[in-house]
């Protein structure tokens, strides 16, 4: 995967929990849970193999947030509560998994 794509991807999950953590309103808050589904989405690819626990960090906030927004339409304290853990955890996941650079190749050979 593109290394621009996946940081876009990341920082696009990240900037959807914290719209749902400040809780800008009901429209914000969708358009924050969009860019979480995306961003989770997104960066899938890099989430298989070994050392890639942050993905399924990032994919359960996302399901956290998800569930939190339909449990809030019954009871707005504890799906609030659902979607702020949910929000920390895709915040958390994007912040270990954000790529600085390039993988590294297998065979640790650098090219000139």
């Amino acid at each position: 995967m593109n290394l621009r794509i996946s940081q876009g991807a990341l920082l696009l999950a990240a900037a959807g929990a914290i719209v749902i953590l400040l809780a800008l309103g009901t429209v914000a808050g969708l358009i924050g849970l969009a860019a979480i589904l995306l961003g989770t989405l997104l960066t899938a690819p890099l989430g298989r193999g070994p050392g890639n626990g942050w993905w399924t960090l990032l994919a359960v906030g996302a399901v956290l947030s998800v569930i939190g927004a339909l449990v809030a339409l019954a009871s707005e304290g504890f799906g609030g509560l659902l979607a702020l853990l949910g929000g920390v955890a895709v915040v958390a996941g994007a912040a270990i998994g954000f790529p600085l650079g390039p993988a590294e190749s297998s065979s640790g050979s650098e090219t000139a």
